[in-house]
């Protein structure tokens, strides 16, 4: 159904789509939706019904009777619960919408039949929550310009971008290509459910929750009017990332003139670039750098003697990716896991370096990849000196490391390391290999 959809799509990029509702309500789309759902696991509604109560009730039963209200227009969303997480990196709270389980379920649907439909007409300087694209694939276009020679850069960040678009504009967006009137008035209920926040309800009437399953996508179709409306040959290579925004560019002015197309191009979908991420970095040997997608970016000079005459554009995680996952080994590693096996405590270190490191090991990063090992090593020798009571020698923690097979089997990171190349597949080659 997806191919077809996005076949006809892609054929007539003009086309509006009018007969969509049937097949959201579809047993096999429901049950598709609920798999996502349960993957992607997450907090309970309002209602504080979670996964592990919806299974208990029963899934099929539960999937049987949201297709049947969405038949019968007896469907009726519920308000998001309001939540607020910390920034990484900062003492600011994100807020964050948590639709109920069921109210989930019904937007992963949706978004399984409009994805398609919208994802053939994106263009390519969008690579935020889009399938088979990633961050590492907008972090290789900013490698391959800064070899063409776009060596000015244009950084922001878009100010509360889920939570300021406005819904008249979203859903003119959404009406280019879907003209189907059950498909809109669900998506209108789903805006405008509101938000339960200190026991009070708070109506919608600006944003996409962010938190909601279908959120990612509603951001994206919106945005899709800046990316249309940019014009990389006037004001250099846009490269997108959901709300992050970064534009290469050859020359000042034209960085001064991209900056200021972008605030004049958000200005009039209602939204404003964040005044504290917003900058213009010249990118040259010895001078400052910037972060984008956990990474820091700077260019450097060659060391080896083949590469010592060429400058590049490196990257390696940033400072508060790098403190993240410190502070994370170390809540890993905490005195409240004492009464732990050491086999357990390893085990999820492991299971955090193998992640952390699967995404930072594509660039430049074997220096920070090594510091991040020696602190999950003394981190897991001071843990075993506490468990043993022994807080003033904890070098005997060390030696228990140091003197078991394989580090009580902590995992190294050495050798995990793919530098990028500018116009190559960011995988390396034994990547392209498989």
């Amino acid at each position: 159904m997806q191919h077809a959809l996005y076949r006809a799509a892609k054929a007539d990029p003009n086309r509006r789509f009018h007969a969509l509702f049937d097949k959201v309500c579809r047993r096999d789309v429901l049950e598709q939706a609920w798999q996502e759902v349960r993957r992607n696991r997450g907090a309970a509604g309002i209602d504080r019904v979670t996964l592990v109560d919806v299974e208990e009730y029963g899934v099929a039963r539960l999937l049987d009777e949201l297709a049947r209200e969405l038949e019968e227009g007896r469907y009726r969303p519920l308000a998001t619960r309001r939540v607020f997480i910390p920034k990484p990196g900062s003492g600011e709270l994100r807020p964050l919408s948590i639709p109920s389980v069921r109210d989930r379920i019904v937007q992963a649907a949706v978004k399984i039949v409009l994805e398609p439909i919208f994802e053939a007409g994106m263009l390519d300087c969008s690579f935020g929550f889009r399938p088979k694209r990633s961050a590492h694939d907008a972090l290789q276009v900013l490698i391959d310009e800064s070899w063409r020679g776009h060596r000015w850069v244009v950084e922001t960040d878009i100010a509360s971008c889920f939570e300021a678009i406005p819904h008249a504009g979203l859903m003119q967006a959404i009406e280019e290509r879907v003209c189907d009137r059950a498909i809109l008035s669900l998506l209108r209920a789903m805006l405008r459910a509101g938000v339960m926040e200190g026991g009070s309800l708070r109506p919608s009437t600006r944003g996409a929750p962010q938190g909601g399953v279908i959120s990612p996508l509603l951001c994206n179709v919106y945005l899709r009017r800046l990316d249309r409306a940019w014009s990389a040959a006037e004001h250099g290579t846009l490269v997108r990332y959901a709300d992050d925004a970064l534009v290469m560019c050859t020359t000042r002015e034209q960085a001064q003139a991209a900056l200021a197309r972008l605030t004049a191009l958000l200005a009039g979908l209602g939204l404003e670039p964040k005044a504290a991420k917003t900058r213009i970095v010249h990118l040259a040997e010895g001078g400052e750098g910037f972060d984008f997608l956990g990474f820091h970016h700077r260019l450097v000079r060659g060391r080896t003697p083949k590469s010592k005459h060429l400058t590049f554009l490196a990257r390696w995680p940033s400072r508060k990716a790098t403190q993240r996952a410190r502070d994370r080994i170390r809540e890993i590693t905490g005195r409240k896991w004492l009464w732990a096996p050491v086999e357990d405590i390893v085990r999820d270190i492991n299971l955090f370096l193998r992640g952390w490191a699967g995404y930072f090991r594509y660039g430049n990063s074997a220096r920070v990849l090594g510091q991040i090992r020696n602190y999950a090593f003394m981190r897991l020798a001071l843990w075993l000196s506490k468990k043993g009571n022994r807080r003033r020698a904890w070098r005997w923690g060390i030696n228990q490391v140091l003197l078991s097979s394989s580090h009580l089997g902590l995992i190294g990171l050495d050798g995990t390391v793919i530098p990028p190349r500018p116009f190559r597949d960011w995988r390396g080659k034994a990547e392209r290999r498989r």
